[in-house]
């Protein structure tokens, strides 16, 4: 049982984390906005997809995990 509640603890810090990244970094980096993201405006619809953006964040993670969990 307890290396579920490690397990929880560090999700828990990562979360926290990823959090801070998403909410403060927004200032420094413009998630949503960078090069590569694909944004589609018509007369009536717009379609926005940022390719890129899911991209970065999910090497960051990935990286992240594999520190936290070798």
């Amino acid at each position: 049982m307890t290396d579920i509640g490690k397990m929880l603890i560090y999700l828990g810090i990562i979360l926290v984390i990823v959090g801070c990244v998403i909410h403060f970094g927004g200032r420094f980096i413009p998630f949503g906005s960078l090069p590569g993201d694909i944004n589609v405006e018509g007369e009536n619809s717009s379609f926005h997809f940022p390719i890129v953006t899911c991209i970065i964040i999910s090497v960051v993670l990935s990286v992240i995990a594999n520190l936290f969990f070798r």
